[in-house]
């Protein structure tokens, strides 16, 4: 309802601002402050003072003057106060929010018929997925969901690194070495637990034999390199039969989140079908292409960027941005829109390939990039090179326990009758756990670092997914025991609480939109949070099965809870979060 009602308002706006002779390019609405009677306000005063010769509480009641309010669905009444003008809402606004509330598609927008690629993650197959790069399928995923439900075809996709120097080394060393070579058993009984000790003992092997050797196993990993651009398909195969293991094993790695991908684009594709070395030979036709000590570079200068970016090294081979820029070319031609979620270290190479899209001629304004900065936990930062760090697994593992042990703690608190056994408990700990990982991560703006905090993200009574998911599975409770029809008649709504509720319900689908069209699903977090709030402002003020309330009321008040159970529920789907119906 509440996407209807701005745009009632932004056209009674408009109405009296030209009956004004005020520009109309800035409207200023926005939400109005906690404890104002009104569910939209304008600021357009504050910037329209000069324009309108006078103080901004004296516009301000100027335009409310002007506005017209008759004819609208939605926009009762319009009144200034101090410099804001306020839009206070129709019954039919309520009335039509319970009723859209109860539908379990809710906060669904209409299919807009625009095709997006959401790739994320992307991580290379080199070993498990390890804390400090948790928040790209994270986030990722809720950018991917958030779409979805502003009405977009979304594809998610994930870009494999599998012609690099790491795959090359990695091949390399899983064909050299032995399980006797190996100085340690592996961590977990998945094979990329199991490989990536293969891996690690070719990087040291590379830093500590000596220069003959080192030599000779350089020669044979450029001759792995040479191989895949060269297209030589038994190299190709013995790079993916390392490649396809491991990433198999990062696959259910990243299902526990769950993190699931539509494509598995690998960058050999590129390679493969010629696309990398015809962008090349453009590149060399260009204007900015420098030939500096055997390898082809650009000079991005007029886009800004002092460092030349190399698209062919001096033996002849591609770089990883070179096949990069060939595969967003191949975005460009099968979808609207394309949006990469990177780490802050890829912010350069980020802008880089950018400018070289649009020295190549192609339209940019299709491509959006989410930075994100990275997760650290309070013992420090993480690397997988030398296997010294906390893998994502450890991390979800450590949360379902901890999550256990607080649902068991509270077992004896339940007031619910449900029976709980022990799969059940399992059950909510997996949903909570996971659930507090999530949400700890995606409720935070991606540009700001994160050191992961356990008290924090398991608080069942403050910021957190717990506290989300404890509403919505009191209101499952709620409506389990209720033995009366929900009835939806909104104007038997009129306590303060009640009120406060339905509003924050209408607004969930204009969060959605404005979450979407910023790429931002730490929106929708905080929404969560705040709806959280005012369901249990609600349920404390507000009995809804007391034997006392009038069974009209009653109705009524089992119709906000159904509303504010799919809210809550679509609200933590978008965030990739599970929506407990009993804790």
């Amino acid at each position: 309802m509440f996407l209807a009602l701005r745009s009632e308002v932004e056209a009674a706006l408009t109405g009296a601002l030209e009956t004004l002779d005020l520009p109309t390019d800035d409207l200023g609405i926005e939400e109005p402050p906690e404890g104002v009677d009104a569910v939209v306000a304008s600021s357009a005063a504050f910037r329209l003072a000069g324009e309108g010769g006078a103080a901004p509480p004296e516009v301000a009641a100027r335009i409310a003057d002007a506005v017209d309010a008759e004819g609208y669905e939605y926009v009762r009444e319009v009144r200034a106060q101090g410099p804001y003008v306020n839009v206070l809402p129709t019954p039919a606004y309520y009335a039509d929010t319970l009723d859209a509330g109860r539908s379990d598609g809710y906060g669904e927008l209409p299919a807009t018929g625009e095709d997006v690629l959401v790739e994320h993650t992307s991580a290379n197959p080199t070993g498990p997925v390890h804390v400090g790069r948790a928040r790209n399928p994270i986030v990722g995923d809720a950018v991917a969901r958030l779409l979805d439900y502003a009405g977009h075809d979304v594809t998610t996709e994930y870009y494999v690194n599998d012609a690099g120097r790491q795959m090359a080394v990695f091949t390399w060393a899983y064909e050299t070495f032995d399980e006797a070579d190996l100085d340690a058993e592996p961590e977990r009984g998945r094979v990329e637990y199991d490989l990536v000790r293969y891996y690690r003992k070719g990087n040291a092997y590379l830093e500590d034999a000596d220069d003959e050797a080192v030599e000779a196993a350089e020669g044979e990993i450029q001759s792995i390199l040479q191989g895949l651009e060269d297209g030589d398909e038994e190299t190709y195969e013995r790079v993916q039969r390392v490649v396809d293991q491991v990433l198999g094993g990062m696959r259910e790695c990243l299902l526990r989140l769950p993190a699931e991908f539509d494509e598995f684009v690998k960058e050999t594709e590129f390679m493969r079908d010629g696309s990398t070395t015809a962008l090349a030979e453009r590149l060399k036709d260009s204007e900015e292409a420098v030939l500096e000590e055997g390898a082809w570079q650009l000079d991005l200068a007029e886009w800004g960027y002092e460092k030349k970016l190399v698209f062919l090294r001096s033996d002849g081979t591609s770089l990883y941005t070179t096949r990069d820029l060939a595969h967003h070319e191949w975005k460009f031609d099968h979808y609207d829109r394309s949006v990469t979620v990177l780490g802050e270290d890829h912010k350069l190479q980020a802008g880089q390939l950018q400018a070289a899209l649009e020295l190549l001629g192609n339209d940019t304004d299709q491509l959006e990039t989410v930075i994100y900065s990275y997760v650290n936990l309070p013992e420090g930062k993480m690397s997988t090179r030398r296997g010294t760090g906390i893998d994502l697994d450890d991390l979800l593992d450590e949360a379902i326990g901890r999550a256990r042990e607080e649902v068991e703690k509270r077992l004896d608190d339940r007031i619910r009758e449900d029976d709980i056994d022990a799969d059940d408990v399992e059950r909510i700990a997996e949903q909570v756990g996971v659930g507090a990982v999530r949400y700890d991560i995606v409720s935070k703006q991606p540009s700001k670092a994160i050191t992961f905090e356990w008290d924090e993200a398991l608080d069942f009574e403050a910021q957190s997914a717990p506290y989300i998911q404890y509403a919505h599975a009191r209101t499952c409770g709620i409506l389990d025991d209720a033995d009366v029809p929900v009835e939806a008649d909104a104007s038997l709504l009129d306590d303060e609480a009640e009120i406060a509720l339905l509003r924050k319900t209408a607004r969930f689908p204009g969060v959605i939109d404005a979450a979407a069209k910023d790429l931002k699903p730490h929106q929708i977090a905080t929404f969560a949070r705040e709806y959280a709030d005012a369901f249990n402002t609600f349920y404390r003020e507000c009995p809804v099965l007391a034997d006392d309330v009038d069974p009209a009321l009653r109705g009524a008040r089992l119709a906000l809870v159904a509303s504010a159970r799919n809210t809550l529920a679509n609200a933590l789907d978008v965030l990739g979060i599970d929506a407990p119906s009993s804790m």
